[in-house]
């Protein structure tokens, strides 16, 4: 809301009618109080001159930016009296004071928040990059421990048909061996048999030698006294 200067019209007239000069004064005084001690800016004007006083022929404090907050002393119709934020006084031309806060200002903080939101947004494409990167990475550890794992499950796939094959080896390995002790017991036992008739032949065969030279020598002495009577 811009404050300007109150001009006679309908309203004023019918007021002055009405309430003669003490009712206009009134009312004036009523409008005029209202925004005693209040904020106010600077309307959207491009620079507002703070004087000495209330008239242009007074030397001039200070040039006021649009969008300038400061405190209203004192006000008044055409001039007021206001205090800025570093404590200066001085007046102003009414009419470009507002209640409202300004485009500029608003564009002020808009732009505060979009800086804010642009800071926000680079430092989420930075993290999101750096997630990006990360899940990357674990993207390639992943299928780096699949390959692993699946060189470790044919390995144990590998080994097991390896190690079923050494069970058989070994249980035919253990039944050979059986087998050839058993055949090497039965050897041994052989051996000791035809030892044993080896043994037997030989007495057999001596004995046999032995009768027939006894035989032999039989035969012979008695053919030799046979031969040996005649001469007698």
């Amino acid at each position: 809301m811009i404050i300007k200067t109150i001009r006679k019209g309908p309203v004023m007239n019918f007021l002055f009618k009405r309430f003669g000069f003490m009712g206009l004064s009134l009312v004036l005084c009523l409008f005029s109080t209202a925004v005693y001690g209040e904020t106010r800016y600077v309307s959207d004007i491009l620079k507002l001159t703070l004087r000495t006083g209330p008239s242009t022929e007074n030397k001039i404090l200070a040039v006021i930016e649009s969008g300038q907050q400061l405190e209203v002393v004192e006000p008044g119709q055409e001039w007021s009296q206001v205090q800025l934020p570093n404590g200066k006084e001085g007046w102003v031309l009414s009419r470009y004071l507002t209640a409202r806060e300004t485009n500029n200002v608003k564009l002020g903080r808009l732009q505060a928040k979009h800086k804010n939101l642009i800071t926000q947004a680079a430092a989420l494409l930075e993290e999101n990059n750096r997630l990006q990167a990360g899940n990357k990475k674990l993207a390639t550890e992943f299928k780096t421990n699949q390959k692993q794992a699946d060189k470790a499950r044919s390995d144990y796939e590998t080994l097991k048909t390896e190690a079923a094959e050494f069970l058989s080896l070994k249980s035919k390995y253990e039944e050979a061996v059986s087998q050839l002790a058993e055949q090497t017991a039965k050897a041994e036992k052989f051996e000791e048999q035809l030892t044993k008739l080896e043994k037997s032949t030989y007495i057999k065969w001596f004995l046999a030698g032995s009768g027939v030279l006894m035989v032999g020598f039989l035969i012979g002495f008695s053919t030799k006294r046979q031969r040996r009577r005649p001469a007698l």
